[in-house]
Formats: C-alpha cells, sequence, structure tokens
C-alpha cells in the first residue's frame, strides 16, 4: 500500500518538477539578508518571503499562523491537522547571510539565474531550497489525493543565522511534534546527530597601575613601607589561561568522540579578546587605547562544541572545573578567580542525538537509496536549527540536497538533488505520518 503511495505522490513530483524549482527561484529573487549582519530594507525582507510562502501553503491546506519575532521578521508555521503520535515538522530557515563583495559573484547574487542543471544565488542551497523542497512534498502529496494520519506542520523561520532564535521562539510558544526534519543541505546523506554548542565569555580581573612602574610587578622588590602597590596585567594572565585552554580542549578532544562524527569536532575556538582598564557595565574592557596603563580586565569570548551525547549540564561543570583548577596555580586568581558567564548573546544550541535506527532515519535512508546513491548515516559538523527541537525532547533528523558556495560566492543547488530531495521528504513523510 505504502509503495503504491510512495509512488503517486513521486510521480506527481517529477510530472510538476518545475513547481519546487520556480519556488526556489521566487525566494532566492526576494533578498532576506539576516539585518543583524547588515542593514539595508532592499535586502532585509524576511516578511516579504513568507508573505510569498502564506497563500501558497494555504492553498495547499495548511492553516497558517505568522508572528513577529524581532520587529518586522515573523516566523510562518503551517498546518494540517492529524493525529499527535505521528506528527511531524518540516522545518527551514528563510534568513541568508550577506552576500559580501558583489563583484566577486559570476552572478546576479538574487537573481536566482539556472545554467548548467545549477541553480544560483544567496540562498539557493543555504536553504531555500531546502524550504521549497518541504513545501513542494506536502503539495504533492495533497495533489495526488492522499490524506495523512499524523500532523504535518512546516516551520519557516528567522534568524538561524545569527544563533537560531526564530527556532527558539517556535519552541518556546509550543510548536512541536513527535520528531523534526531540518532539510539544511546534506549532499544527500541522512544527518541524525549534531553536537551542542555553547557561546561563553571568561572574564580575568588583574590590578591597574602605571606602566612606568611595570617593574614593580614583575621583579622582586623588597616589601618595605612606601612600597607602590604592584600592579596585575590581566592580558599576560589572560595568556596563560589560553594556553593551558588549548591543553584542556586537547585532552577532551584526545578523551571523548561520537561514532557519527570526526574525532575532535569538539573543539573549543577563541573568537574575540578584549583587554584594557576598567571593567563597563557592556561586560569590556572601558578603555582599551592606552598601553600605558596596566591592563586590570581580560574577555575572552569563547565558541565551544561539545558531543551529542554529552549534556550541557555535564559540559559546564567539566569547564568550570577546569578553569577553578587553572585558578589554583597563581596565588592572584586563586584570591581573584575568572567569572563565566554562559549563554551569552542568548546563544546556545542542545544537542541532537537521534538514535541511527529511529524510523525517521531509516526511512530517509530507505526512501534515498531506491531513487539515488544509498546515503550515508553520520553527524553535523556544524549546527542548526534541529538543536533547538532537540532540547525540546523532540526527535530530529537533517537532510537536504546537495550544492556549493554557502556563506560564499556563487552559491547554488543542485537541481537534480533538489527534485529527488522533494520526492525523498515526501516519501518519508507518508511513511512516518501514515496514509488513511
Amino acid at each position: 500500500m505504502s509503495d503504491a503511495v510512495i509512488k503517486t505522490v513521486q510521480d506527481e513530483i517529477e510530472k510538476d518538477r518545475d513547481w519546487v524549482i520556480d519556488l526556489t527561484q521566487k525566494m532566492v529573487r526576494t533578498p532576506s539578508v539576516n539585518p543583524k549582519f547588515h542593514v539595508d530594507a532592499a535586502q532585509n525582507r524576511e516578511a516579504d518571503v513568507q508573505a510569498l510562502l502564506d497563500p501558497i501553503l494555504r492553498e495547499e491546506g495548511c492553516r497558517t499562523e505568522q508572528w513577529d519575532v524581532f520587529p518586522g521578521r515573523p516566523n510562518l508555521v503551517a498546518d494540517k491537522a492529524g493525529d499527535e503520535d505521528r506528527s511531524l515538522i518540516l522545518c527551514g530557515h528563510i534568513d541568508v547571510v550577506p552576500v559580501g563583495d558583489p563583484r566577486r559573484w559570476n552572478v546576479d547574487p538574487f537573481g536566482g539565474e539556472i545554467k548548467d542543471g545549477r541553480l544560483y544565488g544567496r540562498g539557493a542551497i543555504d536553504m531555500k531550497s531546502g524550504v521549497a523542497a518541504c513545501i513542494a512534498a506536502s503539495r504533492a502529496i495533497r495533489r495526488a489525493g492522499i490524506d495523512l494520519v499524523g500532523r504535518l506542520s512546516i516551520h519557516t523561520v528567522v534568524d538561524e543565522e545569527a544563533g537560531g532564535f526564530g527556532a527558539m521562539d517556535a519552541v518556546k510558544r509550543g510548536k512541536l511534534a513527535k520528531a523534526v526534519l531540518v532539510a539544511e543541505p546534506t549532499w544527500g546523506d541522512v544527518l541524525p546527530a549534531e553536537g551542542g554548542l555553547e557561546w561563553a565569555r571568561v572574564t580575568i580581573r588583574g590590578r591597574n597601575a602605571h606602566s612606568a612602574w611595570r617593574y614593580n610587578e614583575i621583579y622582586p622588590q623588597r616589601d618595605e613601607p612606601g612600597r607602590l602597590e604592584p600592579g596585575m596585567n590581566a592580558i599576560e594572565l589572560a595568556a596563560r589561561f589560553i594556553q593551558a585552554l588549548r591543553n584542556y580542549e586537547l585532552d577532551r578532544t584526545r578523551a571523548r568522540s561520537h561514532p557519527l562524527l570526526p574525532v575532535g569536532m569538539n573543539t573549543i575556538n577563541i573568537g574575540v579578546i578584549h583587554g584594557g582598564a576598567g571593567l563597563g557595565t557592556n561586560g569590556l574592557p572601558i578603555t582599551m587605547t592606552n598601553p600605558a596603563i596596566i591592563p586590570d580586565t581580560a574577555v575572552i569570548d569563547l565558541d565551544m562544541k561539545f558531543l551529542p551525547s554529552e549534556t550541557s549540564a555535564e559540559y559546564r561543570k567539566d569547564f568550570e572545573a577546569f578553569v577553578h583548577h587553572f585558578a589554583q596555580t597563581d596565588a592572584w586568581l586563586r584570591a581573584h578567580p575568572p567569572t563565566i558567564e554562559w549563554e551569552l548573546g542568548g546563544l546556545y544550541f542542545p544537542p541532537l542525538n537521534t538514535s541511527v535506527d529511529h524510523p525517521l532515519v531509516q526511512s530517509l535512508v530507505r526512501q534515498k537509496s531506491k531513487i539515488g546513491k544509498a546515503p550515508d548515516i553520520k553527524g553535523f559538523v556544524a549546527v542548526c536549527d534541529a538543536a533547538h527541537y532537540a532540547g525540546a525532547g523532540m526527535d530530529g533528523v537533517i537532510y537536504g540536497p546537495a550544492g556549493d558556495g554557502f556563506h560564499g560566492e556563487d552559491e547554488y543547488v543542485d537541481i537534480e538533488s533538489l527534485v529527488e530531495t522533494t520526492k525523498v521528504i515526501a516519501a518519508s513523510v507518508i511513511e512516518w505520518c501514515g496514509v488513511r
């Protein structure tokens, strides 16, 4: 029964294959650059993308809802009613990164040009084609007259490129299901796991002094009446911390791994360092332009990846223990230990660790193998919105089309891969949700 139904739906997709291509092209031609990276009213048009998709989804039998996550930046959720025990969310983000220098592109970044089997433009692979594939799969199921048992929802969310605050907001509003499929580009492979991500800030405090009296800090002096109080250079303390952090990172990556991810993916990136005098209300040094001051503040911002099999609580506890033990090696730091701020900027990605034997994972593998190259099952080395649904207790998997140029020049999606992805997603929706 299900094989015959799936074939009917996939034939519908093939017969009307230009539909998913045209929708991808229309989305690419509607610039939706995340305004947190580049402010330009002509390019910050997430709301226009949602306005394009909303009537399409309603025409295909969905009940739609929009709300602003940030002013003028709405999420869109579309629902087809059904059983909650077999419910499924198809998810994608509609914001894109800036184009960079348009002179380095060989095509119009927002032209949606098609040539040599590729559809070009910013967002073509990351990830407007994935969104289009989800909508086209749902459309084909309805056009084939198939009535699903489980509730099917489509989430097109904003702000993934800046941390996933659109998906976070959807989760907070209870827009959940039993499982979620996020159609990020995977080149046809099936990805049921990704590590968690923490953004953290470590602040190290020293003591201000005039640089002319640096000798008083670093060379032995008689501790006698009238001696000036020595300074304590926070930047030098931070340099020692960074070396210790490197060793800690290596120890962790050598001792821990996950079968679906490359060894060593659980790295700690020292992304931003600020050093200077004073500590402002914004958490950063007040004076950063005067080298005549022995600095009393060093602020280190970290991008910290951990394994799908770890929890945030475990990871934070382990890192806090490392910082504590580091501080015990220095008399000043024992008395003035570094502080740690978690979820810097509100950013945090829970881990995704769905079993490879999960029915949705196995369905994608089976259906992809029937119409193309058998996929690999592996983990996602970056992070995406699947994390936020996983953090709410949902089983998730990442599966999407092939292409290149994401976050770079001449971004494109492979058109045959786009059509194939639509067929595989439709087949797995039918298997997961069931047919009446």
